[in-house]
């Protein structure tokens, strides 16, 4: 069991590392001006898909799994009248993927199968769910992420 556990964490961080690192080949060339602008007169920025996945992340698996006491707003990672710098909010997302790198690789056995319960998360039913569940979220608004970014290389 231990080899299945060491698995798990092991596949589980490495594929949150890939979504970081897919996100930066992509957000990286932006300009902050870029990483703000909404392509379409609808939808969202860069910058506030990056807020998105920093608040999920810091929420479902930070405060709910790690404890870190994190309080969300998911509204203002949409509507935050003054964002921040895009390299301030790179960076708060890549210290929120080391926290779950680092959650995930402080899983016991039997962490796994621990009752999970959240805000607007009814279907993952313990530990493990979540982190696939939001690994999924992650890798989904990474792919709005590259359409965003080629779009605004357009213009």
């Amino acid at each position: 069991m231990a080899a299945l556990n060491e698995t798990v964490a092991s596949g589980l961080g490495a594929y949150y590392e890939y979504v970081a690192e897919h996100l930066h080949k992509w957000v990286d060339p932006l300009t902050n001006e870029q990483f703000w602008r909404k392509p379409y007169p609808y939808g969202n920025s860069v910058g506030h898909l990056v807020l998105h996945l920093t608040g999920n992340l810091s929420y479902y698996i930070g405060a709910r799994v790690a404890e870190t006491g994190y309080v969300r707003n998911r509204d203002r990672e949409f509507t935050d009248p003054n964002p921040p710098h895009k390299d301030e909010a790179l960076g708060a997302f890549d210290r929120t993927v080391a926290m779950v790198v680092a959650t995930i690789r402080k899983q016991s056995e039997g962490d796994w199968g621990k009752r999970y319960t959240a805000e607007r998360e009814p279907e993952a039913k313990n530990r493990f769910q979540i982190f696939v569940r939001c690994a999924g979220h992650a890798y989904h608004h990474v792919g709005q992420i590259i359409y965003l970014s080629r779009e605004l290389a357009r213009t």
